[in-house]
This record gives structure tokens, sequence and C-alpha cells, in this order.
């Protein structure tokens, strides 16, 4: 990987993850797939530290998506603005 490509792909997953950890932080609902969720924010962390920037932005990608379709289906909500 270009190291150009290797500094907007880690750009690019801190942005997500940060705004990943915001909506976290502002829903509540059903526990196994909070803590699902929870994981993959996790994951995402944890992969950066190590330098897998591929497996970070999945991980972050993922926890979006179930956030996303836990909103959408009932399965969490917000809790706050």
């Amino acid at each position: 990987m270009s190291d150009d490509l290797a500094v907007d792909l880690r750009d690019e997953t801190l942005k997500w993850l940060e705004r990943a950890r915001d909506l976290y932080a502002k829903c509540q609902g059903d526990e196994e797939y909070m803590v699902n969720i929870s994981a993959y924010i996790s994951d995402s962390r944890y992969f950066l530290e190590k330098g897998d920037l591929i497996r970070a932005f999945e991980a972050v990608v993922w926890a979006w998506a179930w956030m996303e379709i836990g909103l959408n289906k009932g399965f969490i909500y917000r809790t706050g603005s």
C-alpha cells in the first residue's frame, strides 16, 4: 500500500471511528446488539494500533452498519441529541 493511500485510509478510519463512538454513546437498546457494536468499535481501535488499516476500516464500517440497521429496525434508539 502506498504511503499516501495508507495515510488516507488511516484518516478516514479515524474520522468514522469518532463518528461511530459519538453515535454509540447516544444509543441504547437491545443489550446483545449494543455489545456487538461496541466490539466492532473496539476491534477498529485495536487494528489501528497494530497498523492493520484495512481491518480497522472494515471494523468501523461494520460498527456503523450495525448501528444504522439497529436504528432503522428499532433494535436500538437514540437517547439524546
